[in-house]
């Protein structure tokens, strides 16, 4: 009897933790929502200079004061890297929008060289923003790589819409991440594989299988995920093979190992006083960029916090992927409650 009762007892204490730990029916709630059909799915109309084209959005969840924009790096990379957002926002009860950019593998893809550059691509924010319905009362964005960069000039510009800002693994110049590169990152290279990929850029052969045959083990798999290339997660790799490199090549240049394109001397630092609004740095220790300089910013801003991550690299939210979500959540939950 007493042996009967003990399993009664744990099975209820188990379903009591499993009930406690699952988000309030009212985040699967629907009610009001005009994208049920199509389960949260949006093709947003984004004006441009070059006419309207539609980008993708993906509505997960329900939370009036908590909505949280993701914005993916490359440029030209895709949402699907941030799948593992599925695992960590629901349980805490976050709502989310998953966006692919204009240019990205589910959004529209014109081919127009003219189209891709950041005053455009922070406006294009502002407009799906507006779309979805957010403001300064539950707006927040989550800027990762590329999508830092987008978080911070969005910040700046439109700060009257925010209610916090995240910029995951993101440097506030590009200049300073370039000496970092050159300086820390390179050094630590084996110097023969560093100069036949200088040599293969200096020819232009981005497309040769070699190039990428030598960044991956040799730079990638220590300071992009920090995982053999062979065990990366499939939504990493499903979104490296959807990206649109006539947007990453303009913008960022051919590879991680530093940046040469259009963003070659975006630099922010300056200006990160002016950002009022809550903001969270996330940085780690084998990133591809100075986890020092992340931890500036966020004593640079007006109401800053760092998340420091000893086991992460540029995508911390798989390979220090707890410490990762605790951080995150609890910055949202602390702005939410008034708490920073």
């Amino acid at each position: 009897m007493k042996t009967l009762v003990s399993l009664l007892t744990a099975l209820l204490l188990s379903v009591c933790t499993v009930a406690a730990a699952a988000p309030p029916a009212s985040y699967f709630s629907n009610q009001g929502r005009t994208d049920v059909l199509t389960g949260g799915v949006r093709m947003i109309p984004i004006s441009t200079p070059k006419g309207t084209f539609k980008v993708w959005t993906k509505r997960v969840g329900n939370n009036p004061t908590i909505k949280v924009l993701l914005l993916h790096g490359g440029p030209g990379m895709t949402h699907e890297y941030f799948e593992a957002f599925d695992s960590y926002f629901p349980g805490a009860s976050i709502e989310y929008y998953y966006y692919d950019q204009l240019g990205s593998f589910y959004s529209d893809q014109p081919d127009d060289p003219s189209l891709v550059n950041l005053p455009r691509y922070v406006d294009e924010v502002e407009q799906v923003r507006k779309a979805l319905g957010l403001d300064r009362k539950n707006f927040f964005v989550l800027g990762h790589s590329w999508g830092g960069i987008l978080a911070i000039e969005y910040a700046l510009k439109y700060p009257q819409n925010l209610k916090g800002v995240i910029v995951s693994n993101m440097m506030a110049s590009i200049p300073a991440y370039n000496v970092y590169a050159e300086k820390v990152l390179m050094p630590a290279m084996d110097q023969k594989v560093l100069a036949e990929v200088k040599q293969l850029e200096a020819q232009g052969k981005y497309e040769d299988p070699r190039y990428m045959e030598l960044l991956m083990p040799h730079h990638y798999a220590h300071h992009v995920l920090r995982m053999a290339p062979d065990k990366w997660p499939e939504p990493v790799l499903r979104s490296t093979r959807h990206m649109n490199p006539k947007v990453y090549i303009p913008m960022q240049g051919p590879s991680e190992l530093g940046a040469s394109g259009a963003l070659l001397e975006w630099d922010r630092v300056a200006d990160l006083p002016k950002i009022g609004v809550p903001l969270l740095s996330i940085g780690a220790r084998h990133d591809t960029m100075d986890p020092a300089h992340m931890k500036m910013m966020a004593a640079k801003v007006k109401r800053g916090r760092y998340l420091y991550l000893p086991d992460g690299s540029h995508m911390a939210m798989y390979d220090d992927q707890q410490k990762y979500f605790d951080g995150v959540i609890r910055f949202l939950r602390d702005v939410d409650a008034g708490r920073f």
